[in-house]
């Protein structure tokens, strides 16, 4: 049993905004969805005002739009361009500083920055799997980031459950939502229906607790909660992509011979935007970099992508050089091998990959060909 109160509360629009101050005034980066530039994405957050209301977003492979909605909904948007991973697993960061002095003398600084105690508001059930997902990889094992744990170490994770998934959302077949059962700090449910707007709220950890005793709000009624779970149940009814119900990991070991793997090699660029946007993707390269003096040097940490040609370049050439080769190793990876590794798929769908995938490409569309091939 917690060692916390976690009666749901609930919380209203002017209580949300109370949050955002409550969290600021504890020290906090407060980070959360706002409307930029044509789409929903995730930045610092002065106050609650600046959160996305009455917008919504119509999505399909390789299409992203934002509407307009008839209600004033914060939340009732699916996942935008970015994740979490873009603060917690920074795209470029710096690891050390070398400089030489008159007298040859090298001195080698390993950076360690101050890192912000983030507050994120709005993290859906599919984008709390994989802040899971990356602190093993990440956070776990023998070869830690240090950045990475340091910056999740001290994040404050505000969940929310899903109440209108997307038409690119599989999250339900991957077992990543709507709901949220752990993980969290504090958990939000957007509910609009004849009594108002508001929120329902329970808190997830004794921090969680805390700050929910610095906000005015009302005891949980009946219907409020009701409603609520009303909503994300109906919400995993209509999800609008799903993963054939099977075994995903025996078959991606027993395709890699599939004929599909030409048809979608055909279609894709080898652009790298699936692994880019993907929440959980985390593989990185490093590069030096001196000035013209050579007396001081920098080392520095970027997002890499297995469809680069590079990323498997040994000596004498790629080890994938075709796009066919590439495209069945992230595929593989993700639905597959990433067990061995982590324990746990690699995907939560959250249809990112599809959205912003310039030509389109589905991957429940290509898992449900390699399925058929098999099978028949």
């Amino acid at each position: 049993m917690a060692d916390y109160d976690t009666t749901p509360a609930v919380l209203d629009r002017a209580g949300l905004a109370a949050l955002v101050r409550v969290l600021a005034g504890r020290g906090r980066t407060v980070v959360g969805p706002t409307v930029r530039d044509g789409a929903i994405v995730l930045a610092e957050l002065d106050s609650a005002d600046q959160l996305p209301w009455g917008w919504g977003t119509e999505l399909e492979a390789g299409r992203y739009r934002l509407r307009r909605r008839d209600d004033e909904a914060g939340f009732a948007h699916s996942a935008g361009p970015q994740s979490w991973k873009t603060f917690l697993h920074p795209a470029r960061e710096r690891q050390w500083s070398a400089d030489r002095d008159p007298d040859g003398q090298l001195t080698i600084v390993p950076d360690r920055p101050e890192q912000p105690a983030y507050a994120f508001l709005g993290v859906r059930p599919c984008d709390l799997r994989a802040i899971a997902i990356q602190d093993r990889v990440l956070a776990g094992g023998h070869f830690a980031d240090d950045g990475y744990r340091t910056r999740r170490s001290g994040a404050f994770l505000i969940a929310l459950e899903c109440t209108e998934p997307g038409g690119t959302c599989f999250c339900v077949s991957m077992g990543s939502g709507p709901g949220v059962e752990a993980g969290y700090d504090l958990a939000l449910t957007e509910v609009l229906d004849d009594d108002g707007h508001r929120f329902l709220i329970r808190a997830g950890s004794p921090e969680g607790a805390e700050v929910l005793a610095e906000l005015s709000t009302d005891r949980a009624d009946e219907a409020t909660v009701t409603t609520a779970r009303t909503t994300v149940a109906a919400a995993a009814e209509h999800m609008g992509r799903a993963m054939p119900p099977m075994d995903l990991r025996a078959l991606m070991g027993d395709s890699l011979d599939a004929e599909r793997w030409d048809d979608v090699a055909a279609r894709c660029l080898s652009c790298g935007n699936c692994t880019l946007v993907c929440p959980t993707c985390f593989c990185t390269t490093t590069e030096e970099i001196t000035d013209l003096t050579g007396d001081h040097a920098e080392r520095w940490q970027s997002w890499d992508t297995c469809f680069d040609l590079d990323f498997s370049l040994l000596h004498g050439g790629p080890v994938r050089s075709s796009t066919r080769s590439r495209y069945r190793q992230w595929l593989t990876h993700k639905l597959g091998t990433w067990h061995e590794q982590f324990g746990s798929s690699g995907c939560v769908g959250c249809g990112r990959c599809l959205v912003w995938c310039p030509v389109g490409i589905d991957i429940t569309e290509e898992v449900a060909a390699l399925a058929e091939e098999a099978t028949s």
